[in-house]
């Protein structure tokens, strides 16, 4: 299976792609499909229902065509209100199809619920590909044809978990494409495509946007804040623990540039994890962490700073990206007295996190969450922010000749070596003592203005 040219958000090449979404009962290997289409396993998946709940996107890539790859939750109207709002994700993705891949079980047959998936789609303008999936032989495959009953065509048996016959669908998915979509420019400019006026889509010294993960433990919020942020209700949201499990990113055009917004499952204590689906969302939280340029960590105000609060702050401390403490419904704390606990709470439990920013929101009205533009663009600059050598060398020997280390200890020359985190690396004549390591990292942090950016201090040791 090829693999897709990216599996982040692109900066607005993928907005003329087209769009295929896939769709079914809940449990039918949607997410298998989606993954074996991607090339590597990009959903979380479980052979039990409702595991996917969000919209994930992704760009993939068959026979040199392009095209947007959507894996949406089960579609299972009249259920609970959680089903309710998953299927009404399934229906937000179906209306910006260019093709609609509607996956049935071959190995348990025509049902009920397929029927009721068939009706809502007859209702819809694009095409629909019917894909019978776990046919993973023969005859399986000879029993699909009772899928015919469901008048929307031919069906096209595969097995998404083994990859049989999963080529055969994406010669039908692609033969559903306006002639030249999905297909890269034919002319560049030095290697970079170009559009039709000539002008480079991208170029070689182009910055990724900054990607901002919303982390936190279940339940406080974060994808109330995620969709606030984006603009449009791209997560689910409900009031029971756990609702997201995947982290679901989204590109958004803000007045100072694009930033990618993640929105990612709620962490507990891996002890507290019994369900496997739990582990692999918390794996890929933790990796979105790792991966971002800023966190947003969203506490629950009502509840206080937790030990969870607390363990969770000192992973995203030590991923060293800026951290920005979201103090989330803020307006259900009744009087100033509440409200004064909490902070000094914040300040006693994460003392570590130095001048983190802190906002005080509320996700769900929308107050204080403006607030939040300037504080990310100042992260942002902080953590992107080169420093001349010579000036690095010269708060250096200020530092030295006001404090210094004693015993003929001292810094030889000192350099930035690295952004994201910035990270300076101090030359030696001998070891230096921890205590005046930190000393000269808070140098350096105040004669720079970093703010609450973590920086990096390395020590090499030369002879003078």
């Amino acid at each position: 299976m090829n693999q897709p040219t990216s599996t982040a958000p692109d900066t607005g090449a993928t907005d003329a792609l087209p769009t295929v979404v896939i769709v079914g009962r809940p449990n039918v290997g949607k997410s298998t499909l989606f993954n074996r289409i991607v090339g590597h396993q990009v959903a979380i998946v479980e052979d039990r229902p409702g595991v996917t709940r969000d919209r994930k996107e992704v760009e993939a890539e068959w026979l040199g065509t392009h095209f947007l790859l959507v894996d949406t939750g089960g579609w299972l109207p009249g259920g609970s209100e959680l089903d309710e709002k998953v299927s009404r994700q399934v229906e937000a993705a179906v209306k910006a199809a260019d093709v609609v891949l509607f996956v049935v079980d071959a190995s348990v047959g025509l049902t009920d619920d397929d029927e009721s998936v068939a009706n809502w789609l007859r209702r819809i303008h694009a095409p629909v590909v019917v894909v019978a999936n776990k046919a993973d032989n023969d005859r399986r495959e000879n029993e699909m044809w009772e899928f015919l009953g469901l008048g929307m065509g031919e069906p096209v048996p595969v097995s998404a978990l083994h990859g049989r016959r999963a080529g055969d669908l994406l010669d039908v998915v692609v033969a559903q494409f306006p002639e030249g979509a999905g297909r890269e420019p034919a002319t560049s400019v030095d290697g970079i495509p170009v559009d039709e006026d000539g002008e480079q889509l991208w170029r070689p010294d182009d910055v990724p946007p900054p990607r901002v993960a919303i982390v936190g433990r279940p339940n406080v919020g974060k994808s109330t804040l995620f969709n606030r942020l984006v603009g449009e209700d791209r997560s689910v949201v409900h009031d029971m623990a756990g609702t997201t499990r995947d982290a679901i990113d989204t590109l958004v055009d803000t007045p100072d540039g694009p930033i990618v917004f993640v929105d990612t499952a709620g962490m507990r204590r891996r002890s507290r994890i019994d369900d496997s689906a739990e582990y692999y969302s918390m794996v890929r939280a933790l990796r979105a962490i790792d991966d971002a340029d800023i966190a947003l960590l969203v506490i629950d105000a009502t509840e206080g700073v937790t030990s969870q609060d607390q363990r969770l702050a000192e992973r995203v401390d030590a991923a060293g990206c800026p951290i920005v403490v979201m103090l989330n419904k803020w307006e259900l704390l009744d009087d100033a007295e509440q409200r004064a606990d909490v902070t000094r709470e914040l300040e006693r439990k994460l003392y570590f996190m130095g001048d983190a920013p802190v906002l005080r929101i509320s996700a769900l009205t929308g107050k204080g969450v403006h607030k939040l533009r300037p504080v990310l663009q100042g992260a942002i600059e902080q953590y992107h922010r080169r420093v001349p050598t010579r000036d690095v060398n010269r708060v250096i020997a200020e530092a030295q000749q006001r404090q210094p280390a004693g015993h003929g200890l001292r810094v030889l020359y000192a350099l930035q070596g690295a952004t994201d985190p910035p990270t300076f690396t101090l030359f030696v004549n001998r070891e230096l003592p921890a205590p005046y390591l930190r000393y000269l990292e808070r140098s350096i942090r105040e004669a720079f203005e970093f703010g609450s950016t973590p920086i990096k201090i390395r020590v090499r040791k030369r002879s003078e």
